[in-house]
């Protein structure tokens, strides 16, 4: 692998880090005050990252994967509130409705997306069914040219303003299919859901699907498809959230080290405190050692990526053929599942520890949420459970090197 940036790459990345210093005050305030950044959209869109990794033909910059996880480490570092904006925005809205969705559905959405005109979402996870995707109780049927959903979803990100979410429902024989549902259709209702612990810029929200009429040309990919694109969304979650860490464990790092080294204590600074040093070592192997595990994974997405666009112009009905059966497939795609579940579970649980080591060396200055450090701890909680709870990835991790005998779920 080649880690040195292209030019491009570096423009974009210098955009990036421009935006995010735009934004870095209010996002501040916002999360005090538990509101919605209204400077992220239009900021981040003047530079083209709603479209980062979509396709030119769409409206997008037409980004790799790898490229796209730069700006997210770069994002990181402003936090995972911010962070988890453009995971539901883009890695599981835009990257699904680009990878599944007919040529209509995305010269329908996407351009208006990639404009910042229209927000997307992403609702799989319910009160039962988190994950675990195929216990989901969300239930559809076919009637005339519409589908009717009924059920309920939870900590949909983007949920109380995004205008299109993609979401998933059960027929009566228990296969699952994935829809795009526009937010003023019939029988769709959003609440905010409030009281979180951190992650306070990010506008979640329980949906319930109240007999929602949902246009049959709305149905994304095939009936039946839904379980193969949910996981292979999740993908794409997990590679994001893994990004994003290093953001934040470079921020709490830098944020430390400039602490460390004003702080007196004890007639000297804080930085010269050897326990205080082995926090700052901690936190640069955290950093360094789940850096290239990230951009492995990034990679791995994208041969499986380059295979599955290659795939779809010389095979008919290709999304049925994209299956175990399927030998290329099946071992790029696994490959990547296995990486993004390994770069999920080490970046993450390493933004936690760095987070955490981090309020520790500010003391009781860490107790506050006006310190950066405070709201990387509270928000880091967080991404150790969404995008798949590190339990079950390392359940995943070990299937992957003992083969589906040993399944334990």
């Amino acid at each position: 692998m080649n880690f040195d940036l292209t030019q491009k790459q570096k423009d974009l990345l210098q955009k990036v880090d421009l935006a995010c210093k735009k934004i870095r005050d209010n996002e501040e305030k916002s999360y005090l005050e538990e509101k919605l950044n209204e400077l992220v959209i239009p900021e981040f869109a003047k530079i083209g990252m709603l479209g980062c990794p979509i396709s030119k033909k769409y409206g997008g910059l037409g980004f790799d994967i790898t490229t796209y996880a730069l700006a997210l480490e770069r994002i990181g570092r402003e936090g995972s509130s911010l962070r988890t904006f453009f995971s539901a925005h883009i890695s599981i809205g835009q990257m699904v409705l680009q990878g599944w969705g007919n040529e209509e559905q995305k010269k329908r959405y996407l351009p208006h997306t990639v404009s910042g005109r229209s927000v997307m979402g992403f609702a799989l996870t319910e009160p039962e069914a988190g994950s675990d995707p195929a216990s989901l109780q969300t239930k559809f049927v076919k009637k005339g040219d519409n589908y009717i959903l009924k059920g309920k979803k939870h900590w949909v990100g983007n949920g109380t303003f995004a205008k299109v979410i993609i979401t998933f429902a059960k027929d009566r024989d228990g296969k699952i299919s994935a829809f795009l549902i526009d937010s003023d259709s019939p029988g769709f209702v959003v609440k905010e859901m409030k009281n979180k612990m951190g992650l306070l810029t990010v506008k979640n929200a329980e949906i319930t699907l109240q007999d929602c009429v949902v246009p049959k040309n709305n149905l994304l990919g095939k009936l039946g498809d839904g379980l193969n694109i949910a996981f292979s969304s999740l993908i794409d979650g997990r590679l994001s959230v893994a990004a994003g860490s290093l953001g934040v464990m470079r921020d709490c790092m830098d944020e430390s080290i400039s602490y460390a080294k004003q702080r007196q204590q004890h007639g000297s600074e804080l930085a010269k405190k050897q326990l205080i040093q082995q926090h700052i070592a901690k936190m640069a192997i955290n950093l360094e050692s789940a850096r290239w595990l990230v951009y492995k994974a990034a990679d791995s997405r994208q041969k499986l990526h380059d295979y599955v666009e290659r795939f779809k112009v010389i095979t008919k009905s290709w999304s049925s053929k994209l299956n175990r059966k399927n030998l290329q497939y099946s071992i790029l795609r696994s490959n990547a599942d296995n990486l993004a579940s390994i770069a999920k579970f080490h970046a993450s649980n390493g933004a936690f520890d760095s987070s955490n080591r981090a309020v520790q060396i500010f003391g009781s200055e860490g107790y506050k949420k006006t310190t950066r450090v405070t709201r990387h701890f509270l928000d880091s909680r967080a991404i150790i459970i969404y995008e798949g709870a590190n339990e079950v990835l390392e359940m995943k991790i070990a299937l992957h090197q003992l083969g589906d005998k040993y399944r334990s779920y």
